[in-house]
């Protein structure tokens, strides 16, 4: 276990570890830590994992709602009806017959968007076509824009010491 997770009843700051405690952006976990680094947004490495796990899902997700994304879903479920007509004929053949109703066709519901949170995998609708909204809920939104003024203030930061450092730096004298 990192030495950074939160060690708040001590009142002091673990041996290097940077700033405040934070709390980690995963939906779910949300627990206090002491960052290693700036701008680490997790408290652990299992918590990174499923932050990438669920990039991964998001991306997809946001694929699927595009043209050819819907075209690329609609050739693979094509093709797995083909897979599973042909695995029921083979037991159909051996099987006495049956007779019913076919089970209802599970379709996909791509007018839902993921909300944009790490870790979070509501899936909400919009409520209209050029919705701008990104979140499921307020806490979501809050979370990650807790997240994005730290970061903005930390470059900020490291603007004005770069500022800073190239003025104290003496100009080189023009001897011509």
């Amino acid at each position: 276990m990192d030495h950074c997770h939160f060690v708040w009843h001590s009142g002091t700051r673990p041996e290097g570890c940077l700033g405040r405690p934070r709390r980690c952006l995963l939906k779910g976990c949300q627990r206090l830590f002491w960052p290693r680094r700036p701008q680490t947004r997790y408290c652990s490495a299992a918590c990174r994992y499923q932050a990438r796990r669920w990039r991964r899902w998001h991306a997809s997700q946001l694929y699927r709602q595009t043209e050819q994304g819907r075209q690329r879903r609609r050739r693979q479920s094509q093709r797995y009806r083909q897979r599973l007509r042909e695995r029921q004929s083979v037991t159909a053949e051996l099987a006495q017959p049956r007779e019913g109703q076919r089970p209802a066709a599970t379709a996909e519901d791509f007018s839902k968007r993921p909300c944009d949170r790490p870790g979070c995998y509501e899936l909400f609708t919009l409520p209209h076509e050029h919705s701008c909204k990104r979140f499921c809920s307020l806490a979501c939104c809050q979370a990650l824009r807790r997240v994005l003024d730290r970061e903005a203030r930390y470059r900020a930061r490291r603007r004005r010491w770069r500022r800073q450092r190239l003025s104290r730096q003496p100009q080189a004298s023009d001897t011509s």
